[in-house]
């Protein structure tokens, strides 16, 4: 059956990822065409994801990347950076690996 939730209702509820940490609350919805495009996640100071975005205050995650919406809302992993990415980022040339 097929659950129909006011988009209302959505604002202000807390956001986590599929691996359990905290993130932070949906702020806005953002919509195209008269369908979800995307949430605006207003970023929890005390989440541990903070750090990895540089300052930002948020962060629009786009709804395919939501996996469940309930009384909370989980979001894949992969929707948030992560410290793996700021690795990759950096690249090898962080690393000195000396060939003498």
């Amino acid at each position: 059956m097929l659950k129909i939730r006011r988009l209302k209702g959505t604002i202000g509820a807390k956001v986590f990822t599929d691996a359990g940490d905290y993130f932070g609350e949906i702020e806005e919805v953002n919509l195209m065409n008269n369908k979800v495009d995307g949430w605006r996640v207003r970023v929890a100071r005390d989440s541990n994801l903070a750090p990895f975005l540089g300052g930002a205050k948020g962060l629009i995650i786009p709804h395919q990347f939501v996996k469940a919406m309930g009384d909370v809302v989980v979001v894949s992993k992969a929707a948030v950076p992560s410290k793996e990415e700021d690795d990759m980022a950096e690249g090898p040339a962080s690393s000195s690996v000396s060939m003498e």
